[in-house]
């Protein structure tokens, strides 16, 4: 026998007596491996199923929303419960809130507003659910809570905005000097609204 084939057949003893030792934990682990592999495809399927029928969903309860406005609440209200992990559901309550404004049922309107502001961390949709929040607030008379709630974001794109509705709230409040700083601070933050414009000039008179 040459040392090569002396050497083959150490090699091939050598592994048959490693997998004796260890193929069992071989085929374990290429087996969960499988399984891990089929279980995350079907984690992502699941999840891309569950994303499509949230959005027919969603689609389905806003037409229901716009078509039938408070007879609609419960089946919105179902969807949102259902799909509260999503942000379908934030859109939902936020839609549902309008309808509720609309209603004149503030204090409705408030509570899906600060569900929707608990369940999302979009950076755009917080700054719009304060906006909205304000508004709500200050219809309702919580003047002080409205400017606390608009004070507190932070984004530059609603700047204008926010000061404006500070304006707004600011008279309703009786405060004409603290309006008239809030609309010229709106204007100076890019605001050509012309409806704006009316505002201080009417403060002016």
């Amino acid at each position: 026998m040459s040392i090569y084939d002396a050497d083959e057949e150490q090699q091939v003893e050598a592994i048959k007596d490693w997998w004796r030792a260890n193929g069992k934990a071989v085929v374990i682990g290429i087996v969960v491996g499988i399984g891990g592999i089929i279980g995350w495809r079907y984690y992502q399927d699941s999840l891309a199923n569950a994303q499509e029928s949230a959005s027919h969903s969603y689609t389905a309860v806003v037409s229901n929303l716009e078509a039938k406005g408070l007879e609609a609440t419960e089946s919105a209200q179902d969807f949102i419960n259902n799909y509260d992990t999503t942000s379908y559901a934030v859109l939902t309550s936020l839609q549902l809130a309008q309808v509720q404004v609309q209603a004149n049922k503030l204090d409705d309107a408030l509570t899906q507003l600060q569900w929707a502001k608990a369940h999302t961390k979009d950076d755009t949709l917080i700054p719009m659910i304060a906006y909205r929040t304000a508004r709500v607030q200050a219809a309702k008379g919580q003047y002080d809570e409205a400017i606390n709630t608009v004070t507190e974001v932070k984004s530059d794109a609603w700047k204008a905005r926010n000061q404006e509705l500070l304006g707004d709230i600011y008279l309703l409040k009786g405060d004409k000097d603290s309006a008239e700083k809030a609309y010229t601070q709106a204007q100076q933050d890019g605001s050509n609204s012309q409806v704006l414009q009316i505002k201080l000039d009417d403060l002016a008179k």
